[in-house]
């Protein structure tokens, strides 16, 4: 059995090179190497390998069979768009036939050939055994998805004069763990989404752009095409049920040459020149397709654009969006302008906020701020003119201004648990001002929606669900929701999206697509989201060890952040700039970007951020 990479790679690394030189190689883009992971540790890595050009070495005279297969493996692991020096180990019928592209198996260490050096010197044909453990799969529409298990391949080989050629091998990549992170990177898309009953709701805050992250190779001739197309290809399988594809079938950018059909010039003016099956676009979809374009590439690009153009085949404006426009179906809309840090106080467990880059904090106004508000856990509305919570029986939810004394509305829905653990959750607001909360009650555990935070109580079918959700959080979008399940003493992440049916007068909701995001081996305790297609999650191993850890939407894992002792919950805002926020021994802490824990004052815990 052979580990690959005995044979070596051509490595230009800046370190190795003049900067100009390794810039070059690299080739300059304004496109960020990693995805959302904020705090600086390992994370940083991955910006440096991006700096790392590497490239294949094409066949040798004289080499065995599966010298011939670890060098194609190794080959497949150059920063070469087009695969050049791999397809030299291709048999002449299987190099214009194999395609790269259908998808890649994630392996967690380096592919392992076995077999084919056995043959005679007349043998014309053998196969080589490639394996490995599998970490993840990523699919044609560059879908990440983690997996497990074993994997294992044949590749043929035949004798092409007096050299062995591969003649048949599975379409796609075989790549390691690090392999795949080094050449490829995370981008969001952006799709809107299908709200159904409550796209009837006046006023643009209802239209959401939902993210859609994929897996992007770094080093291309023009990334910022190879954006755009990915958007036009449509959403992912996962999500593509709750949102509407970016254009029509068949809509794609006119022209293969790099920089042919989408351009952004020095002004930052995007244009996107599409074939001439976008002619059918209508006007309104145009401009729809020209939000989620800025809102794709403005996501990956470090300067602001300044608009969106998209272009007939013909190369006439077909309509444009200037950024004063963009903005109003995009996060920002969606988070809400507050940026308020709160959390119950241990004395009086009264509301209080933290003020502005401080570390000190005041309860808020009105009875969320009384010191009779017995909160046991709270969510605050977006705009943070309201609040929910829950009393410290578990039993009962209020609702009620932050800018006002009026008294708290008490909700319908209670629940009939008498121990507080297994009430109500902490509640979470959605983007429409949706009230979302579980009754954990053992007996009669259910999920529930109130309308505006007020109105009446609506069952959530989870079809899905196996275990009753112990938390949950609600993506601003209102399309995602993240929930913690309890089965039998073990916690785990799983994600879901929202389908909005039925009526205004009667709505119908249900959480589909469960997918478990649980880190590898962990229970999870708590949950924020930290992105537009990011979580911070709190858990702890067999050992009992915490760990605090971002997870993309997509499984992916990200190394774990700085610890700080027994943490009890975590919080994040989906505006990355903010600092996290953790409870910890009866204090609340944050950590601001790049920096070190700070205790808050007065002592309190459960931290939330609106949402």
């Amino acid at each position: 059995m052979r580990v690959m990479g005995g044979r070596g790679l051509r490595v230009l690394k800046r370190g190795g090179l003049p900067v100009c030189a390794a810039l070059l190689l690299a080739g300059c883009t304004s496109m960020p190497s990693s995805g959302e992971v904020r705090k600086a540790d390992n994370g940083q890595q991955a910006d440096a390998d991006s700096q790392v050009r590497v490239f294949g070495i094409p066949p040798h005279s004289g080499e065995s069979a599966s010298e011939i297969v670890d060098g194609f493996l190794e080959a497949t692991t150059s920063g070469e768009p087009d695969f050049a020096t791999a397809k030299k180990y291709l048999a002449t019928n299987l190099e214009h036939t194999w395609d790269p592209f259908t998808g890649i198996t994630v392996l967690s260490g380096s592919p392992q050939s076995d077999g084919g050096d056995d043959t005679g010197p007349k043998d014309a044909s053998t196969t080589v055994a490639v394996s490995g453990p599998k970490a993840a799969l990523v699919d044609a529409k560059h879908a990440y998805q983690p997996d497990t298990g074993n994997f294992r391949a044949t590749v043929h080989l035949v004798r092409q004069g007096k050299e062995w050629r591969i003649d048949a091998l599975p379409n796609g990549l075989i790549l390691s763990a690090a392999d795949f992170h080094r050449i490829y990177h995370s981008v969001n898309m952006y799709y809107f989404a299908e709200l159904d009953s409550d796209a009837e709701r006046s006023g643009t805050r209802q239209q959401r752009l939902v993210a859609d992250p994929v897996y992007l190779r770094q080093q291309q001739p023009d990334s910022l095409a190879a954006t755009v197309a990915a958007l036009l290809a449509g959403p992912t399988d996962w999500l593509s049920r709750a949102v509407a594809p970016a254009a029509p079938a068949g809509v794609r950018i006119y022209g293969k040459g790099p920089g042919e059909g989408v351009t952004l010039d020095d002004s930052q003016h995007l244009r996107v020149r599409l074939n001439k099956a976008a002619d059918r676009l209508g006007a309104d979809a145009c401009v729809r397709l020209a939000d989620q374009l800025f809102a794709t590439v403005q996501a990956q690009s470090s300067a602001k654009l300044l608009s969106a153009e998209v272009q007939h085949a013909d190369g006439g404006t077909a309509c444009s969006l200037p950024s004063s426009q963009a903005h109003g179906y995009g996060s920002a809309n969606q988070i809400g302008s507050g940026a308020g840090q709160y959390f119950i106080g241990a004395a009086q467990h009264q509301l209080y906020e933290l003020t502005p880059n401080g570390t000190a904090a005041h309860p808020v106004r009105g009875q969320f701020g009384s010191a009779k508000a017995d909160l046991a856990s709270v969510a605050v509305q977006r705009e943070e003119l309201m609040a929910a919570g829950v009393k410290s029986d578990g039993r009962q939810l209020v609702v009620g201004s932050l800018t006002d004394d009026e008294p708290f509305q008490v909700s319908t829905l209670t629940s009939a648990a008498q121990d507080p653990r297994n009430g109500l959750s902490a509640p979470s607001w959605d983007g429409f001002g949706d009230l979302w909360v579980a009754d954990r009650n053992p007996a009669v555990s259910k999920l529930y929606v109130l309308r505006g935070g007020t109105g009446a109580p609506a069952e959530v079918d989870v079809p899905e669900l196996e275990g009753r959700v112990e938390s949950l959080r609600v993506a601003s979008d209102g399309v995602r929701i993240v929930l913690v399940v309890d089965k039998d003493g073990v916690k785990t992440l799983q994600l879901g999206w929202i389908e909005r049916a039925g009526t205004q007068q009667r709505p119908q909701f249900s959480v589909m697509g469960l997918r478990d995001l649980t880190p590898n081996g962990e229970s999870v305790s708590s949950v924020s989201w930290a992105g537009a297609s990011q979580l911070v999650v709190l858990g702890s191993d067999v050992g009992g060890g915490q760990q605090i850890q971002y997870v993309n939407t997509d499984g992916f894992v990200a190394p774990a952040v700085a610890s700080i002792g027994e943490a009890v919950s975590v919080a994040a805002s989906e505006d990355t700039t903010q600092p996290l926020l953790v409870s910890n021994n009866g204090s609340v802490y944050w950590l601001p970007v790049d920096s070190n824990w700070k205790k808050v004052t007065p002592k309190g815990g459960s931290p939330v951020y609106p949402g």
